[in-house]
């Protein structure tokens, strides 16, 4: 991020599965929604947001722009990530949809997709979570950005076939460059 501040390289997009992982983001009410984490690790972050679950076949882009003057609008840029994502669900023939007042992407009642930025200087870093195949057992030793753990769902359940995070990749990448009108270096 501090490279990108500089204008020492381009804008970027990273995306990872982690090891399984729950992040408290800066909301209040974060750690009294971690219920019983186990041996999985918690890390506090700089992120906006509550409490959420990343581990494997969970698809987690960091986009990282630079913002510029025209651009400066972080609701906005929320609203570019979630269309970035409804428009890859689209592609795998899900519907999915905003809901106001809870940022992210949801399929009918469940929530598919997580969203906390944080921006510096005007510099956006770490973004966004998509359910590709993830365990949402997991889940259930939180209450993922306040809401039930039962709330959250997977482009695999949601298809009731087996998805993989290298199919998901291409298309989220694109989607979220077109969104944002960036072109991310392969």
């Amino acid at each position: 991020m501090a490279a990108r501040q500089r204008g020492e390289v381009a804008d970027a997009l990273i995306l990872v599965e982690h090891p399984h992982v729950y992040t408290l983001g800066r909301s209040q009410k974060a750690r009294a929604n971690l219920l019983a984490p186990g041996d999985v690790p918690v890390i506090e972050i700089e992120r906006g947001g509550d409490v959420t679950y990343h581990g494997p076949g969970q698809l987690v882009a960091y986009p990282i722009c630079a913002l510029a003057e025209g651009e400066r609008d972080l609701h906005r840029f929320l609203r570019s990530l979630e269309e970035g994502i409804l428009r890859t669900l689209a592609e795998a023939e899900i519907q999915g949809e905003r809901r106001p007042g809870a940022t992210g992407v949801w399929v009918g009642p469940r929530k598919i997709a997580s969203i906390g930025i944080a921006c510096r200087r005007w510099v956006t870093f770490h973004g966004l979570a998509l359910n590709v195949s993830t365990d949402l057992g997991y889940f259930g030793r939180i209450k993922p950005c306040g809401f039930d753990s039962d709330v959250m769902t997977s482009m695999s359940d949601c298809l009731g076939r087996a998805v993989t995070v290298a199919e998901v990749k291409p298309r989220l990448a694109r989607h979220l460059g077109d969104v944002l009108g960036r072109s991310w270096a392969t």
